[in-house]
């Protein structure tokens, strides 16, 4: 539950990325924390691959207890899925489930397909990179927030989607903050 503006985030994403990854996974979680949020399952940062095989069948069945505990508990989900992982995407399945907020991060130059296509209001798929990552996290804290933000969901035409992707690329922002941007000029204009 936010109380007082602290956002309690379950942060996930692949272990075996993190050869990888590592340095966006500390990113992500460095801005998470910057931005109010207490971020659980150190899991990720913690382990790797060669202590996962390793475990036996019962220290399994204890961490997917602690897994549920932790994804009960968090206000919202951040996934960075740069990595595939199916490990990771049952994560955000079971959060969905739960009505929690997911936000997913990547890099690469397409979405992950079986997300970016999924239809549900308290779904975020975004691409980030350095300059942007901070817009993004922020942005989907206040939607979890309830405070400051609403999320507004609308179709456009696929030039009005290509021009926005171009100018988000030329403006390093997200097209949200884009979007936000020229209202907020509107206003201030017409006040």
């Amino acid at each position: 539950m936010v109380y007082n503006n602290l956002v309690t985030i379950y942060f996930t994403a692949s272990i075996v990325g993190k050869k990888h990854f590592l340095k966006n996974y500390l990113t992500i979680v460095d801005l998470l924390k910057t931005n109010n949020g207490k971020v659980i399952s150190d899991h990720i940062i913690n382990s790797s691959e060669n202590k996962l095989i390793m475990e036996t069948r019962e220290e399994r069945i204890k961490f997917q207890e602690q897994l549920d505990k932790w994804i009960n508990s968090s206000d919202c989900v951040v996934a960075e899925v740069s990595f595939p992982s199916i490990s990771v995407g049952y994560e955000i399945s079971l959060a969905l489930n739960r009505g929690k907020p997911v936000l997913i991060l990547y890099t690469n130059s397409h979405p992950p397909s079986l997300l970016a296509h999924h239809k549900n209001e308290k779904l975020v798929c975004e691409k980030y990179n350095p300059n942007n990552a901070g817009d993004i996290i922020e942005d989907f804290l206040n939607y979890v927030k309830g405070t400051e933000d609403s999320r507004f969901t609308f179709y456009i035409s696929s030039e009005i989607a290509s021009y926005l992707d171009k100018v988000s690329r030329k403006n390093k922002v997200p097209k949200a903050v884009y979007l936000r941007k020229i209202i907020e000029k509107d206003m201030r204009d017409n006040k």
